[in-house]
């Protein structure tokens, strides 16, 4: 029955979705964190700055691939999932994800401009200057639906599937709950990629909860005699191994006041394109004038 939920004492086994987490970790890493980078390297005649650039393609292509692969994933689920909070997930996190799109568009294409992103909107050189001044609360709307409204729109939809997969990824066979050498291979770049999700997309505050959450239903189904099968293992120890790397990041960059100023809240993450044009880019430009 659609949207039904079986019960709890009725398990199937359960294999590592080697093909589904190796397909998301490469269309996450080409397609998310590829996408700027294709935008700078790729060269400007290609893609003139009032056309979509290789980047908006790379989105495009990430914004339909990843909804198929999460409903995918729900699908290989040994319990069936509550369908219906799938659904409106996956529509919410198609509408943010288009959101960002744009803002995100208009703003990596800024860079060509002198745009700074460790700086804030208001204390860009390009920007500050403009007139009227109205035309700044223009780019400030931008920013909000880039950051703001599209971030929240595209990643909670984003960790709420990859938290009701999670429920189902429990097993009273212990011989399930082993990682096998494929997801070994994969736990590496799966948890870097998070690690850049989550300081890019600044989002800790929803990353750290759906983590814990995820701890309190391990000590729950522990209770009841439960342990994590293979592809619930692989998630939980990316989201540990991306917790250490933020921290990390966090730790190497605690004294750099300039990206202080930038994040002045009492959650000190700097956004890592937030440290490239602060600083990778400066070393370019220095190296080009030698």
């Amino acid at each position: 029955r659609h949207g039904a939920v079986k019960n709890e004492d009725t398990f199937k086994t359960s294999q590592f979705h080697f093909d589904l987490w190796f397909y998301f970790t490469l269309q996450n890493w080409v397609l998310d964190f590829g996408r700027p980078i294709a935008m700078i390297i790729l060269p400007l005649e290609w893609f003139p700055l009032n056309k979509p650039s290789a980047g908006d393609y790379f989105h495009m292509a990430y914004n339909v691939i990843t909804p198929f692969l999460l409903l995918k994933l729900i699908e290989r689920s040994p319990k069936t999932l509550p369908r219906s909070m799938v659904y409106v997930s996956i529509i919410v996190f198609v509408m943010g994800a288009s959101i960002h799109l744009v803002g995100d568009s208009v703003n990596h294409r800024l860079i060509f401009s002198g745009y700074q992103h460790h700086l804030s909107v208001r204390e860009n050189p390009i920007i500050k200057n403009l007139k009227p001044e109205t035309l700044i609360d223009s780019f400030e709307l931008l920013y909000y639906y880039d950051e703001y409204l599209g971030h929240s729109m595209w990643y909670i939809p984003f960790f709420l599937i990859l938290f009701i997969y999670f429920t189902g990824c429990f097993t009273p066979v212990e011989e399930e709950s082993r990682m096998p050498v494929a997801a070994l291979l994969l736990i590496g770049p799966s948890s870097l990629y998070y690690w850049y999700l989550v300081t890019e997309g600044q989002i800790f505050i929803l990353y750290i909860f759906t983590f814990f959450a995820m701890m309190a239903l391990v000590m729950h189904q522990k209770r009841k005699g439960l342990v994590l099968d293979s592809n619930g293992l692989f998630l939980f120890y990316s989201f540990i191994i991306t917790l250490v790397l933020i921290a990390v990041w966090v730790i190497w960059l605690w004294n750099d006041k300039i990206l202080r100023k930038k994040y002045p809240g009492v959650i000190y993450i700097p956004e890592p394109w937030a440290f490239y044009t602060l600083h990778m880019n400066n070393l370019h430009a220095a190296k080009e004038s030698l």
